[in-house]
């Protein structure tokens, strides 16, 4: 009888025992009727949520990082045609050109970079992501405030909480719960490529501190009646703080501030 894999300290392992949460995680990923033409799984582990997604993804590249797991992952998955696993850091891949979905159980140390290869890919239509669920809930607003991440790429990318898991659904048990993120790439982006950069120096402006406020902040790149004029046509009291403001609010801030 084989030994059990003793779970690596150095790669953030935890791995998703819990059935019932694998199969949530797969139907948010490719809900029930569709088919994933293309889907990169980030920590394929033991397999537990690539078996859920195999049967809804055309392609499916299963990414694990730690060798002693992919030879048990491909033999596993051998009479899969439409599985491949590979054996690599999911972060070193090339994004692929066609557009493709992303998801997976993402090692709570190694978060913050994937998400960025993610909002980085430009094929990219969605990713379904297992996370620690402060992160998830500081990400989508769930604590009543947003971090200068989900702002800045709003008009690109949607940001939901969509779901929760216990810790007591992952072996070795974390110290914490997860949440499931879903990041969906608008169709239509809510401001215009010409736009971009006048959005991002606007934001980065508004979360850098400087004047001791949000208001104070804009006013030195902007005049104060214009900076007045645009906290009106958002609803924003003049004293409120940068973080508690919402999305929403930003772009009405930028139809007045944008050049």
């Amino acid at each position: 009888m084989a030994r059990p894999t003793r779970v690596s300290r150095a790669l953030s392992q935890n791995f998703l025992a819990d059935r019932a949460a694998a199969g949530q995680l797969a139907r948010l990923a490719v809900p029930h009727g569709r088919e994933a033409p293309l889907l990169l799984e980030v920590g394929a582990g033991k397999g537990a949520l690539t078996e859920l997604l195999a049967p809804r993804c055309r392609r499916l590249l299963a990414y694990e990082i730690d060798p002693r797991l992919v030879h048990a992952l491909r033999s596993r998955f051998s009479g899969a045609p439409q599985v491949r696993v590979i054996g690599e850091d999911f972060l070193t891949a090339r994004p692929p050109r066609t557009t493709f979905s992303v998801a997976g159980n993402v090692p709570f140390s190694r978060t913050a970079a994937i998400v960025d290869w993610c909002l980085r890919a430009p094929a990219l239509t969605d990713a379904t992501l297992l996370t620690q669920l402060e992160y998830a809930r500081k990400r989508t607003g769930d604590y009543g405030s947003w971090t200068r991440l989900t702002v800045l790429t709003w008009p690109r990318h949607e940001w939901r909480l969509v779901g929760r898991v216990g810790r007591r659904g992952f072996r070795p048990v974390p110290s914490v719960d997860a949440g499931i993120v879903r990041i969906e790439r608008r169709r239509t982006p809510l401001v215009d490529a010409v736009a971009y950069d006048s959005w991002r120096r606007l934001v980065d402006l508004g979360f850098s501190g400087v004047g001791g406020s949000l208001h104070a902040s804009l006013c030195r790149a902007h005049p104060r009646r214009r900076v007045d004029a645009a906290f009106r046509a958002a609803r924003l009291d003049v004293r409120v703080l940068v973080g508690e403001v919402p999305p929403a609010a930003w772009l009405s801030l930028h139809e007045v501030l944008a050049p």
